[in-house]
């Protein structure tokens, strides 16, 4: 019994290695882009509207890839999945890094994101069946690694950016090398371990179709893409609003950015036990609601108020890992295919909001005097404000989905 208990034990913890160390790679792929986005303009001499439209095609790369990894997982099993993903992510940084045109740069962005899609259901999944026991809880820990990788992340990117060796400069390119290189430990850990799920026969998985006729999955859909949006875009606009709105200096406008995601960890690490109590539902109203009014409180309040860019993510953090433990407790016999399925159709909105943000900003630039300074800021305003109005739509579709289960007396 106690050498049983031992194993058990073990093979847990090489299971939580698989899952912080996943979301610590997670966070540095998507959060070093920040402080990279700016270097990656003037290279390729892109304006907005281009980086807007390079950031969805990288969405398009992860969308695929979620469509087809839920399959993988079927026929091969999380073990290798999760390895695959991780392979993937190193490969990406060696292509970026060897990159020396646009074309191959975007060949290998968008590569980068297949490996991220992949990685992002394969977390997912390993949650899900792992953490049945507070459930709010331990999905907001796990996902508390990804916020404290991207809290680092930008200020790391930036001092790889500027550092040198062997006596060459790392530039944005050899700064996404060493990062995604990382991906190496916790593919060690998945190759070691053993994931509990993938002995369940098909018959045993509720199908998609019977997933489908509910509404609660349909609302889970929109309030994880308006939500998810409101999230990611921070780490693709943030600093450059910072520095072409206010004239920050990179590193000031960095930090504000690895402000934002220092909120965002602290509420994944203490504020999972409030979800638990609270319920899921109920979070789902008041996070984003959070999120949504510090957003458009600093926009309105101008330089003086940037630090509720920061406050922002107090909300925006409890989002994700609050829908994923919701889908778990609602989904038990088929959280594998729901969550494939939410995340598939979260990565379509990822693409048009990443679109949109960067077609408003062009739009209100165009408005309020095209490449004149109060164009520019104008155009930066309203293209932050979308950020801030995804978070709203998030808000109001729980809200919905709230009073729907309420009646129904099947609140999670």
């Amino acid at each position: 019994m106690e050498k049983r208990l031992k194993k058990t034990n073990s093979r847990y913890v090489i299971q939580l290695a698989t899952i912080f160390l996943g979301f610590i790679i997670f966070g540095f792929s998507e959060n070093i882009k920040g402080p990279a986005i700016p270097r990656i303009q003037i290279d390729f001499m892109l304006d907005e509207s281009q980086i807007g439209t390079l950031l969805s095609l990288n969405a398009l790369g992860y969308l695929i890839a979620c469509s087809f990894t839920n399959a993988l997982t079927r026929w091969w099993g999380i073990k290798i999945v999760s390895s695959l993903s991780f392979g993937a992510m190193i490969l990406s940084g060696v292509f970026i890094y060897l990159s020396r045109s646009y074309p191959a740069f975007s060949a290998s962005y968008f590569f980068m994101y297949i490996g991220n899609g992949m990685l992002e259901i394969a977390l997912a999944i390993l949650g899900a069946r792992i953490f049945v026991k507070n459930t709010g809880t331990m999905m907001n820990l796990a996902h508390g690694f990804y916020g404290l990788s991207s809290t680092v992340a930008p200020m790391i990117a930036t001092g790889f950016m500027s550092a040198s060796l062997f006596g060459h400069p790392l530039d944005w390119r050899g700064m996404y090398l060493l990062m995604l290189s990382l991906s190496v430990l916790p593919m060690i850990f998945a190759l070691c371990g053993t994931f509990p799920g993938d002995q369940l026969s098909h018959e045993e998985r509720v199908p998609l179709k019977t997933l489908l006729r509910d509404r609660v999955l349909w609302f889970t859909v929109l309030i994880l893409s308006f939500g998810v949006v409101s999230e990611l875009a921070v780490g693709g606009w943030l600093v450059n609003f910072l520095e072409k709105a206010y004239g920050w200096e990179p590193v000031k406008a960095s930090g504000m950015l690895s402000g934002f995601f220092l909120c965002f960890t602290l509420a994944r690490l203490l504020l999972g036990p409030v979800t638990d109590k609270i319920g899921f539902t109920l979070s789902l109203v008041i996070f984003p609601a959070f999120s949504a009014v510090c957003t458009f409180a600093a926009i309105a309040g101008g330089e003086s108020f940037a630090f509720l860019f920061a406050a922002a993510g107090i909300g925006v953090a409890m989002i994700y890992p609050t829908v994923m433990a919701f889908i778990a407790k609602r989904f038990p016999g088929g959280s594998d295919t729901a969550i494939t399925f939410t995340v598939t159709l979260m990565g379509v909105g990822s693409v048009i909001g990443n679109y949109l943000i960067g077609g408003v900003i062009e739009g209100a630039k165009a408005i309020f005097g095209g490449e004149t300074e109060t164009g520019l800021l104008r155009g930066l305003q309203a293209g932050y404000g979308f950020i801030g109005l995804c978070a709203a739509v998030c808000a109001v579709c729980s809200v919905v989905l709230y009073r729907s289960l309420k009646k129904r007396n099947e609140l999670i």
